[in-house]
């Protein structure tokens, strides 16, 4: 690989980058966890306000670290740009005093999922999750401290993600829940830690009980009903997914173009299924396909694993460099049943994979691989596995924070998404019946722009979709004519959305950046353009702002 090849020799602007990692490390144990580093197994981060304040210390200590040094390479040139957009972000964010509570993406999730992550295998691992179960409800008092600090600064959360985290805390701690099984699973592997283990399960349980009795008695009756949080804070927000600052107004218009242009593409390819059938003809006919059935998660599994090795196999030194030991990507279903399908990333020396996980919701066992293999491509490869598993490979030629810990959604996921039309222009999805799932996954992309922006600014609704101005009801509404995703999926896309601002966006928008980039590039290199040499070094930037990718990739 172009990036990874030759040996670069570490500079000062790496070794304040590097410095910054290790300290992220000591302040987020859980983060030493999801790279597969030892040290600090068992412990938590420090959820309270001091804790977020020592982060954000940390932050503004590198920033002026960094701010004498001069860049000696290309290479530092990135890094200073991106640490000094991410890390400044991060301090304008924490000065809000807003502390996250939503279904998805927030430290009562984060919590109880680091436990996914930790290896299940020996007694030793399991004497971890006993350390770290006795540790939570430590973790848990900091959040409700955090929460509560919030709440008397008048930030509450909108009442509907207060709701659902207390319905997700009750879950968890329920008799012969999440962490009951995972002590019943370490008990069977090693006896001996069995009382222990069931004693931090019955901590832990108390202290997700706990977050929700704190929830439901002191925030539920001060939450505001309205869903939508303004458009300062918005526009923060969506900062904080694209790594760049884009027209809100502009973009919400191109959104809704976008989503005119794909149910159009969509109508057509549905008259290729069938003559004369509409969308919704053409997914039945799909749908009652045999050969296009899954039953179980089981087979679902299977398919996933299947078709990740045969796109590895088809896209390695083709359009893409794929040396090993990256060439390996584990498909998994989740522990969970809370919806939605997300990767995880290979551990420093890859000895536990890059893994697809599908959070499959209760009672739900039949999938259709027309509207999922897509996602596959999207999640593994050429998608999140090959963006995340090049950046882990290139310890010679990037610093640690590069390589580890600067992740941006719009980068990330609009590389995604890019990789799924990739997969299209090469072939991988021509059949008619692949082909309108993909464009199906695309429409719900450009919905969500249109959703995310229009409730949370409360901009007009376009004439095509109603009247008035956006809110939750009509968004809903919205969303279940754009997203053919089972009703439980929808209840969960709707409600994250709402509580996750500028997060759904910054997919298809990241595309469309990406989708500028590559085009440009184009146009500079006319018939010099080599498609696979372009992949080679994007890739090699790493996760960063999208205003950092393009001044690197473009100047």
């Amino acid at each position: 690989m172009t990036n990874t090849t030759a040996v670069r020799t570490s500079s000062a602007i790496d070794a304040v980058a590097n410095e910054y990692f290790a300290r992220l490390l000591e302040l987020v144990p859980e983060f030493a966890t999801e790279l597969g580093l030892p040290g600090n197994e068992a412990a938590y981060s420090d959820y309270s306000p001091a804790g977020v304040a020592a982060q954000t210390a940390a932050a503004r200590e590198t920033l002026a670290k960094l701010a004498p040094l001069a860049p000696v390479d290309e290479v530092d040139r990135i890094t200073l740009d991106a640490m000094n957009e991410r890390l400044g972000l991060e301090i304008e964010i924490a000065e809000t005093h807003r502390t996250e509570l939503n279904n998805i993406a927030s430290p009562a999730q984060e919590i109880r999922a680091i436990f996914d992550l930790m290896p299940q295998e020996t007694a030793a691992d399991f004497a971890f999750i006993a350390d770290r179960m006795h540790n939570l409800p430590a973790a848990m008092d900091g959040y409700i401290a955090s929460l509560r600090d919030s709440a008397a600064r008048g930030l509450v959360a909108a009442a509907r993600q207060v709701r659902i985290v207390i319905t997700q805390g009750r879950e968890y701690a329920k008799d012969g829940g999440f962490f009951d099984g995972l002590a019943a699973a370490g008990a069977k592997v090693a006896p001996e830690l069995a009382e222990r283990l069931g004693a931090g399960a019955a901590v832990a349980n108390a202290a997700y009980l706990r977050l929700a009795t704190v929830l439901e008695d002191e925030l539920l009756p001060i939450a505001p009903e309205k869903d939508s949080v303004g458009r300062d804070y918005y526009a923060l927000m969506s900062r904080r997914f694209l790594g760049a600052a884009v027209d809100l107004e502009e973009t919400y218009a191109w959104g809704v173009k976008e989503l005119a242009n794909i149910i159009a593409e969509q109508e057509r390819v549905s008259g290729q299924i069938s003559a004369g059938a509409s969308i919704a003809e053409a997914k039945e006919i799909l749908n009652r396909d045999e050969t296009r059935k899954l039953s179980g998660t089981d087979a679902l599994q299977r398919w996933m694993q299947e078709k990740s090795d045969a796109a590895i196999v088809a896209l390695a030194g083709t359009h893409f460099e794929i040396p090993s030991p990256m060439d390996r990507i584990q498909c998994m279903i989740a522990p969970t049943q809370e919806g939605g399908i997300y990767y995880t990333g290979p551990s420093e020396d890859f000895s536990r994979p890059g893994r697809m996980w599908w959070s499959v919701p209760e009672g739900e066992d039949q999938f259709t691989t027309w509207s999922e293999l897509t996602t596959v491509y999207h999640e593994g490869v050429p998608g999140h596995h090959l963006q995340v598993a090049t950046a882990v490979l290139a310890r010679d030629t990037l610093n640690d924070w590069r390589r580890h810990a600067c992740w941006v959604s719009g980068h990330g996921e609009g590389w995604a998404l890019y990789a799924e039309r990739l997969m299209l222009d090469l072939g991988f999805l021509a059949d008619p019946g692949d082909y309108l799932g993909m464009l199906d996954a695309q429409r719900m992309r450009a919905a969500r722009v249109v959703f995310d922006i229009g409730v949370h600014l409360e901009l007009p609704i376009p004439e095509a979709w109603g009247s008035g101005t956006w809110d939750s009801e009509s968004g809903f509404s919205f969303l279940k004519r754009n997203l053919d995703i089972s009703a439980g999926q929808l209840e969960f896309e709707f409600t994250r959305y709402l509580g996750w601002p500028g997060q759904a966006p910054a997919y298809k928008v990241g595309q469309r950046l990406w989708e500028q980039i590559r085009a440009e590039r184009e146009t500079r290199a006319g018939t010099e353009f080599d498609l696979k040499e372009f992949h080679t070094q994007a890739l090699g930037v790493g996760s960063v702002g999208l205003d950092t990718l393009r001044r690197a990739l473009l100047g």
